[in-house]
């Protein structure tokens, strides 16, 4: 990844991770060397660390809906947060035996290297940078940009109602180096008002001032779920980017049983409880896994 790319994924974080349009973003897969192997099988894998503790130790936010926040009673809630509890959950049997490490984006991987936690799960995208400091598990999620409409009395209900109009179409964002020439990624002919937050944007979306909102589309999800009937995914996405959780290099077996977890998570044994995070954070109904032959080898 050359350096301005990598500058625009730190940007994209700290441009739609705030307020009501909180979004999210990532890491990823590493493989050990042979000495590595070696090194990590003369010790106690991270696993067993964490049985003999008695708890899992959890490194996360909690400023950034959908993914990590802390809701009206003070409790810390959101799609990571529900897949911390669910290894809880498949470790001790108990949901709640998880300690939660609350840092900023930019302390996730040196709290792993320096084993403050055994595991991060916050928002991380999968990036080939990172994935020479750290192992990702498989991804739960697939991020992307999307616009955001009025669900009523906007002059566009879609995506190709935005395209067709060209430069008559004005999209709203928070304001940031890289906001135009994302939009013009999608609509090459539209116009672009940037503002000083996410919740500016919004503000001005719901004033008629610009006809959609650019955000993640995690984001768009949570605030259509927030207000219902008020606001509608365009029906397109676009820089589709990979969520994934983090643990420290060198430990095949805790990052194995991880992915265990995650993938009956998303296919199998602890589906029902990984389809309810999903609806309630995005409201996205995912299709129960087919019975018979597994589908991820076909």
């Amino acid at each position: 990844m050359d350096d301005q790319t990598s500058r625009a994924n730190l940007v994209r974080r700290g441009f739609f991770g705030l307020s009501a349009l909180g979004a999210a973003m990532g890491t990823g897969l590493g493989l050990l060397t042979p000495r590595a192997a070696h090194a990590q099988a003369a010790g106690k894998s991270r696993l067993q660390v964490v049985k003999d503790r008695g708890k899992l130790i959890v490194g996360t936010g909690s400023t950034n809906p959908p993914w990590h926040f802390e809701d009206s009673s003070g409790k810390l809630v959101g799609m990571d947060i529900d897949l911390a509890r669910l290894l809880a959950k498949n470790l001790f049997d108990d949901y709640d035996k998880v300690e939660f490490v609350l840092q900023g984006s930019d302390a996730r991987i040196p709290s792993l290297i320096t084993d403050k936690v055994d595991i991060v799960v916050q928002w991380m995208t999968v990036t080939g940078g990172r994935a020479q400091q750290v192992e990702f598990t498989i991804p739960y999620y697939r991020e992307g940009v999307s616009l955001l409409l009025l669900a009523r009395g906007g002059k566009y209900k879609n995506f190709e109602e935005l395209k067709a109009a060209g430069s008559a179409v004005t999209i709203g964002g928070m304001q940031n180096v890289f906001l135009e020439e994302w939009v013009h990624k999608a609509l090459p002919q539209a116009k672009v008002d940037a503002f000083e937050s996410p919740d500016a944007t919004i503000q001005a979306l719901n004033a008629r001032r610009i006809d959609a909102a650019m955000s993640d589309q995690s984001a768009s999800r949570w605030l259509m779920q927030q207000a219902p009937g008020r606001f509608v995914d365009s029906g397109y996405g676009w820089m589709p980017n990979s969520y994934a959780s983090a643990v420290k290099p060198g430990d095949p077996v805790w990052l194995n049983y991880v992915n265990t977890v995650y993938k009956e998570a998303m296919m199998g044994v602890d589906f029902d409880y990984f389809a309810a995070s999903y609806k309630k954070w995005f409201g996205i109904e995912l299709p129960t896994p087919k019975v018979g032959f597994p589908s991820e080898f076909s």
